[in-house]
């Protein structure tokens, strides 16, 4: 008896014939029909994978494919967002700068038009951008600044968690400010927020707040609210009246994520926020008006003074990028890789989530060995294993090119996600570097030129590197193969998209 016969013996022995047959028809059939439904609009590599999985288990992949196969919002939301992109590029032409008027290469420039065509916000003058890296001290500073609000607080999380003694005062304040008449809009990711110990005591709370709260993406069948669960909304955003905002890579949440595992051992998170003055406020509230309407209906852009600018202004020169599934394309990856192939000195990036697509991963080893000084910061043990093993399935590939990684020694996850493009360019905000940002999560970036931002930048980056240790490729071709074997696997499944 041959090996197929033993198989189907075991599996349809006792079954009738009639019956069996229908079965291999239907498990055939799934895999010839997706074999040219897959492929659509994907890359080869995330068909492939969802191929393989549908190919080795017909009924259990095709579920999975119908969960998590489609990476767009829904028409009503992919609709809204077009009209709104629409009004904002209408309304602020009248800002474009002329490329006369840009003390930037042309590389810069053409980055910019780049971003511009793709759906960002005109690059402006005049900003004033301090960052902090304190986690802790981010909090409490905008906690200080909304006890200073008078008209409103826009606030927007991917994760938010109460805790006594950092939230906790975060959150009075915005239930002080409605109590003095401040308008008080609140948004957090559905999913992000819902996996945060203590959830519920939130909800509560903000239910009894007197503030205007939504989910953002909520997923709840009950409801008729669906989609594909990981669709998430991770953007950071806190606007006051107008005036000041602050945006970067940290969550509304103490650095240990609530997490008793976190604690524990010690960890905790490590961003980068940035305090902002000037046009790009404006920019930023818009980006919230926008996802505050996907959510509420309401139109909060006749409330913002698309054109205006706040009163203090400063000295740089900014580019706020918003992108996600609601956009035609990619274009935070777009842009990141057009500034990659720039470089021509030096490319330094970190990024907590590093699962590059091919385009990218072509960009950064074609610098490195176009000889660009490039180095990559990134943590020694990340928080999500899957996409952890994944990235480190690149760093064979990124060392043998010349790239210099640096490890953020554990127990602490280097959350930051930033980059520096020669003396020319900094980029920073909530987008990782991962197909997840690319293809999945709204995210928001923001793009500032000039020597002054670039080694501000720099200069915390450097700070990252001195808690940091340099991977060897010695030492990484000289890590045990079943290592290599569970990194490739984790490769495989960052891919299902």
């Amino acid at each position: 008896m041959s090996l197929t016969e033993s198989l189907s013996l075991f599996l349809w022995g006792d079954l009738p014939g009639w019956l069996v047959a229908v079965l291999w028809t239907i498990d055939i059939g799934i895999r010839v029909v997706m074999l040219g439904v897959v492929p659509g609009n994907r890359r080869p590599t995330t068909a492939m994978a969802w191929l393989l999985s549908i190919f080795f288990l017909p009924v259990v992949g095709l579920l999975l494919f119908l969960l998590f196969g489609n990476f767009k919002l829904s028409q009503r939301r992919i609709d809204r967002q077009a009209e709104v992109n629409e009004r904002v590029f209408a309304a602020t032409q009248h800002l474009d700068l002329h490329d006369d008027d840009l003390d930037a290469p042309e590389w810069v420039q053409s980055a910019a038009r780049l971003n511009r065509n793709l759906g960002a916000f005109p690059i402006q003058q005049g900003n004033r951008i301090e960052f902090i890296t304190d986690g802790r001290e981010a909090i409490r500073q905008m906690t200080e600044e909304i006890h200073t609000a008078e008209k409103y607080v826009n606030v927007q999380f991917y994760i938010v968690g109460d805790d006594p003694d950092l939230t906790d005062p975060f959150l009075r304040a915005l239930e002080e400010a409605v109590k003095r008449g401040v308008k008080v809009r609140f948004l957090f990711d559905h999913l992000g927020t819902m996996r945060t110990a203590g959830y519920r005591q939130l909800l509560r709370r903000l239910q009894a707040s007197g503030m205007e709260w939504r989910r953002m993406l909520p997923v709840s069948p009950l409801r008729r609210q669906w989609r594909r669960p990981d669709l998430r909304n991770h953007r950071k955003i806190l606007v006051i009246d107008g005036e000041v905002a602050y945006s970067g890579s940290q969550n509304l949440i103490e650095p240990g994520y609530k997490r008793a595992s976190a604690h524990k051992i010690g960890r905790e998170w490590i961003d980068l926020m940035a305090r902002v003055k000037g046009p790009l406020v404006t920019a930023l509230d818009v980006v919230f008006a926008t996802d505050w309407s996907q959510e509420t209906d309401e139109n909060l852009l006749q409330h913002v003074n698309e054109g205006g600018v706040p009163t203090e202004r400063g000295d740089v020169t900014g580019q706020l990028v918003p992108s996600g599934p609601g956009f035609d394309s990619e274009n935070n990856l777009r842009l990141f890789n057009t500034l990659m192939y720039s470089a021509t000195e030096k490319l330094t990036i970190t990024s907590p989530y590093f699962v590059p697509d091919d385009s990218m991963l072509y960009a950064i080893t074609t610098a490195a060995q176009r000889g660009v000084e490039v180095e990559l910061l990134v943590s020694e043990r990340g928080d999500q294993a899957l996409v952890h093993h994944a990235q480190r399935s690149y760093y064979l590939q990124l060392l043998r090119a010349g790239v210099k990684i640096y490890l953020y020694r554990k127990p602490y996850v280097l959350h930051t996600k930033c980059f520096t493009v020669d003396d020319e360019v900094a980029v920073f905000g909530s987008s990782n570097m991962d197909m997840r940002s690319f293809s999945l999560n709204l995210e928001v970036s923001v793009m500032l030129l000039g020597v002054r931002a670039v080694r501000e930048i720099d200069r915390i980056q450097a700070q990252y590197k001195e808690e940091s240790m340099l991977l060897t490729l010695e030492d990484w071709e000289g890590r045990p193969r079943w290592e290599r074997y569970v990194d490739n696997v984790a490769r495989l499944t960052s891919t299902l998209q």
